[in-house]
């Protein structure tokens, strides 16, 4: 992108714009010719200007009334406009400068004076915007800390701070991720554009910036990922696998734990974004610095009720098949549901229960029956992504949530797994004891689904009809 100063100039003579062009340029401006009244303002709220110079006579418009419709516009009002027209000034700049225009130059006009004019007004207008970027900028800063302070968890702080980061600078990625000097792996724990994910492994040879800030110590901008030198290796790799890559500018701030751990905050934008510079590299090292003084607090707490943690998961599982308990089941429905509003992704809810379990206890034993819930247990466990839930909901009914899964996932889930407990032998190999599952499916949301607790009565109710329709089958 350009540094020079961006100035529209709004005219209808030709001439006089190619005039102007040449003579800002040659003064290090870069100049934008538009010659109609039409779809000016659009174009002002498509692409970044520093300066408008805008003639009052303008066809198919009238410039004073483009002038009052910008000062009405809270994306364009901050936008010094300099009114230029061969109307008497005494009557054109009255009004022009009643609108909000910061100066008016009357045709034909002297270069030196609209040179200095120019110079003048660009210089207070980037002034104002850079006052007011930093007042944002703190404003932004004590909101995150307070917020971050007043979480006690790691990973709620992780979530945090990718979220606010990535609103604050207006980008689509921003993430949390750990690693350590020499390692090809590093770890992502938090992700603002999937707010679900967690410790997810990625291999640093795609994300060199990631790897030079980790080994550095040091922030890493990159303005440009289509030609900054440290992207050679990576853009070739790309173009040998075919594979378009949508990151534009990426900033890779490390940060150290006692734990001698490094912590990356890891910022990204597309081609829709604006690119990173180094006033939003700055802004997110402030909050960097602080956000790592938060977590050494918050794991200087988890490591002291460390113990009590142990105790808790303790009395949230059930003994015999290690799955979740029912109380811990409502809690954490409670917060699947909670999330899925906030971030309006779909959740998914299986009930699952063991066909003619009664028959078995009678023709195995109980010794048996356990066997089969714990080992069903097992499978259920080992069957789910990091982010799912399983649970003992009572007897030989069990429950599974799958977060950002829809009804098709749900469907897809369901039918894998009956056909893995229809094929498999529970029990022991002298005494093999084979069973099935019939399972209800609910998804949220759904019309008859307003909380938790009608995600699972439709559950419930889909089980029913599995049972009524001959088992060994889901229904939704």
């Amino acid at each position: 992108m350009s540094l020079a100063p961006r100035i529209l100039v709004a005219d209808d003579d030709q001439a006089l714009t190619r005039t102007l062009s040449w003579i800002l340029k040659t003064n290090g401006y870069e100049c934008i010719p538009h010659h109609t009244g039409d779809g000016l303002v659009e174009r002002l709220r498509a692409d970044p200007y520093d300066l408008l110079l805008l003639d009052i006579m303008l066809p198919g418009a009238d410039g004073l009334q483009i002038l009052a419709q910008l000062k009405q516009d809270p994306r364009l009002r901050d936008l010094p406009v300099l009114v230029i027209s061969s109307v008497p000034p005494e009557e054109a700049t009255v009004r022009a400068l009643g609108l909000g225009a910061v100066d008016f130059v009357s045709k034909p006009f002297r270069v030196r004076e609209l040179l200095a004019r120019l110079k003048t007004h660009l210089r207070a207008g980037r002034e104002l915007n850079q006052a007011r970027a930093e007042a944002r900028s703190r404003s932004e800063m004590v909101e995150i800390l307070q917020e971050i302070t007043a979480t006690l968890k790691p990973e709620e702080i992780y979530d945090i701070l990718t979220r606010r980061i990535a609103r604050a600078l207006k980008i689509s990625r921003c993430s949390l991720i750990f690693a350590a000097p020499g390692d090809d792996q590093a770890v992502v724990v938090a992700a603002y554009e999937n707010p679900v994910l967690r410790n997810l492994p990625v291999s640093l040879s795609r994300y060199p910036e990631v790897r030079r800030a980790v080994e550095s110590g040091g922030t890493v901008l990159v303005t440009d990922v289509a030609t900054d030198p440290l992207y050679s290796t990576t853009r070739a790799e790309w173009e040998r696998e075919g594979r378009a890559v949508p990151t534009r500018s990426a900033i890779a701030i490390p940060f150290a734990l006692r734990d001698r751990r490094t912590g990356i905050f890891f910022l990204r934008t597309t081609a829709e974004d604006t690119p990173l510079n180094a006033t939003d590299m700055a802004f997110a090292e402030q909050v960097t610095r602080a956000a790592a003084q938060a977590l050494e607090k918050a794991y200087d707490l988890e490591n002291a009720v460390l113990g009590r943690e142990e105790m808790k998961a303790l009395a949230e599982t059930d003994p015999l098949t290690g799955a979740f308990n029912r109380r811990a089941l409502t809690d954490r429905l409670v917060q699947e549901v909670e999330r899925s509003s906030r971030y309006q992704t779909a959740l998914s809810c299986l009930m699952i229960d063991v066909d003619g379990f009664k028959q078995i206890n009678d023709a195995h034993g109980h010794l048996a029956g356990d066997a089969v819930l714990r080992d069903l247990g097992a499978l259920l466990r080992a069957a789910i992504r990091s982010v799912d839930v399983v649970a003992r909901y009572g007897g030989e009914e069990f429950m599974v949530l799958l977060p950002e899964t829809d009804r098709a996932g749900a469907r897809v889930f369901a039918e894998r797994l009956r056909q893995k407990v229809a094929g498999t032998a529970f029990g022991t190999p002298e005494r093999p004891v084979h069973a099935t599952v019939s399972i209800g499916i609910s998804t949220y949301p759904d019309e008859r689904v307003g909380d938790g607790e009608g995600l699972i009565q439709v559950a419930d109710q889909n089980l029913y009809k599995a049972k009524l329709d001959g088992r060994n089958r889901y229904r939704d």
